[in-house]
């Protein structure tokens, strides 16, 4: 079935939920509804962002005949089983970075949506920004050459309380897969699946993850140098070098940003900056909105074998490092 305005629900009422839903109003997109695990949760939302469907449980919210396709907003152990809940009630799912906890259970979302001929996207925003658009067509022209590496990192002051979602280790907390996934998915983007996997870490307190260095090789003989830390506040650039250029990302190369062009001798080719309105979450909805009205498909920018695929290399990292 195809639908031309797909009517947004909401599951979830936490920071990133409230973002998604402003990007959303601000591009003219219908935000019906929004579910949480308690009612008041849920009113408390809606009437801050002029909803008037609020629901009490993620299942009232996913069986709401008013709602066509589901944000998984969760904390990331409950990604798969909310977006699985979804699909299970006929909704086209855009689950949250990371897809899922591990490879098994973006292989579970993979494998449900398709059987039920539903679209399910992972929320990685960044690869349908402006900026990420125009590095691709760079890529593909040629106009760097042949690609040597990638280095990229998303270095944040987290919130310290150890009950936190980023250092408990039951809401699946830690640099990795808060942080690293951006990186991890931008080398993916840029170079494809990697060959080899090498990493390096230190643990917090509380056992998650604090600080992660991760070394891609693939058999072309480019490599990529990524890091993630969860307790101090770094740049976020990055940079792609190629036999005849290099491109250079500023802070913060996975959000709305500007980069560089630059020949070997330091000559400028090309300088882009990003204009555009809100945070810049409204572009994942585009790309999900066009599959639902397409009558369903995958997206070519990150389509789900290849989230399946980075979960799987998160999954390795993780072994690497030895955390559970």
């Amino acid at each position: 079935m195809t639908i031309s305005s797909p009517r947004w629900g909401i599951l979830g009422t936490g920071g990133i939920a409230a973002a998604m839903t402003r990007d959303l109003q601000l591009d003219g997109h219908v935000v019906a509804a929004v579910g949480s695990r308690t009612a008041d949760a849920a009113a408390r939302f809606a009437a801050a962002h002029g909803l008037e469907r609020p629901h009490g449980s993620y299942e009232e919210l996913v069986t709401d005949p008013e709602v066509d396709v589901v944000y998984v907003a969760t904390p990331h152990p409950q990604h798969a089983p909310n977006a699985l809940l979804a699909l299970g009630a006929g909704k086209h799912v855009l689950v949250e970075k990371p897809f899922t906890m591990n490879q098994r259970e973006a292989q579970q979302i993979a494998d449900a949506s398709r059987a039920a001929g539903l679209v399910a996207l992972e929320a990685m925003w960044s690869r349908w920004l402006p900026h990420m658009e125009r590095l691709q067509d760079i890529i593909r022209d040629g106009a760097l050459g042949e690609l040597r590496s990638v280095v990229a990192h998303h270095v944040q002051l987290a919130d310290p309380d150890p009950a936190g979602r980023m250092l408990n280790p039951a809401l699946g907390g830690g640099a990795l897969l808060d942080l690293g996934i951006y990186p991890v998915s931008f080398a993916w983007d840029v170079l494809g699946a990697p060959s080899e996997v090498l990493a390096l870490s230190t643990p917090s307190a509380t056992g998650v993850d604090r600080q992660t260095s991760i070394l891609l090789g693939y058999s072309s003989g480019a490599q990529a140098a990524l890091t993630s830390e969860l307790d101090a506040a770094g740049d976020n650039s990055a940079m792609i070098v190629g036999t005849d250029a290099r491109v250079e990302l500023d802070a913060t190369f996975y959000a709305p940003t500007s980069f560089r062009v630059v020949g070997p001798k330091g000559n400028v080719i090309e300088s882009y900056e990003s204009r555009i309105d809100g945070r810049g979450m409204q572009y994942q909805a585009r790309a999900i909105e066009r599959l639902i009205a397409a009558g369903g498909g995958e997206d070519t920018r990150l389509p789900l074998a290849q989230s399946v695929a980075i979960m799987g290399t998160m999954d390795t990292i993780r072994e690497r490092i030895g955390l559970v």
